[in-house]
């Protein structure tokens, strides 16, 4: 494949969770949020909030952003040109979870051009209302994602990923048949196994339900702990329809049952 700088940065990018005692600059952290603001947008609904206190970041990070969808900002802009939101919240949302996951996706490459690492946080969305009360959030902000960010103290292994010929449609989708299911499963377990994974970090998703368990070290790899997650976690929506409310967005299958 075509390989240039911006490429390589890509394609050898990784998640870090362990960071040097050095502190980014303000103009590196103004270069790298400038640098999210010129992701495409639909309605320009991200914003980013910041830590730096490394006893309570995560990972003892120098940076925590908490990128956001921010549509309180939009809705003061809309004010002062006599306007009031009628567009309902779930497209509102959907726009503005695009906007903020193209900003947060254009910092991280623009840390890694600066020799910067990072990690994204997905469980951001379920402490919504410990982000309002740590930031003093305003209603009609929604936190999307958390991102921990600094110069790199472990340099750990690219993670594999699907192959092509099962994450590409060209013309039509392609329904996979077993052989290229199979070769998937394959290629992303033995890349995992490979490199002792889950047994360094001790992490076996435990079964429930009174399921037996028949996976080892040996063999647990990353098709059956994301299983595990998709399997057992989160059936009802109603913890994350909650966050949403609480950030005063009114998605009507959550409120409708909570007046039953």
């Amino acid at each position: 494949m075509i390989s240039n700088a911006t490429i390589e940065i890509l394609m050898n990018r990784k998640s870090i969770r362990k960071y040097q005692d050095k502190e980014p600059s303000d103009e590196i952290i103004e270069t790298i949020v400038k640098a999210g603001q010129q992701a495409p947008f639909a309605y320009q609904l991200g914003s980013v909030l910041l830590s730096r206190n490394r006893d309570e970041n995560p990972c003892n990070a120098p940076l925590f952003f908490v990128i956001c969808v921010d549509s309180h900002r939009h809705e003061e802009v809309m004010a002062r040109r006599g306007w009031k939101m009628v567009q309902n919240d779930l497209s509102l949302l959907l726009f503005g979870i695009q906007d903020a996951s193209y900003m947060a996706e254009n910092m991280v490459i623009a840390g890694e051009s600066l020799g910067m690492g990072s990690c994204f946080l997905g469980g951001i969305p379920y402490q919504a209302e410990k982000i309002i009360e740590q930031y003093n959030l305003p209603s009609r902000i929604f936190p999307l994602v958390g991102l921990v960010m600094g110069y790199p103290a472990e340099n750990p292994p690219i993670r594999p990923r699907y192959p092509l010929n099962i994450s590409l449609m060209d013309t039509q989708y392609n329904l996979a048949g077993d052989e290229l299911i199979e070769n998937a499963i394959e290629v992303m377990d033995q890349g995992y196994l490979d490199q002792n994974y889950y047994r360094s970090l001790n992490a076996m998703i435990p079964l429930e339900d009174g399921r037996e368990e028949s996976y080892t070290f040996d063999n647990y790899s990353w098709t059956e702990h994301i299983s595990r997650k998709t399997g057992q976690w989160m059936e009802s929506p109603d913890q994350l329809l909650e966050q949403f409310a609480k950030c005063g967005f009114n998605l009507p299958g959550y409120n409708q049952k909570s007046d039953e």
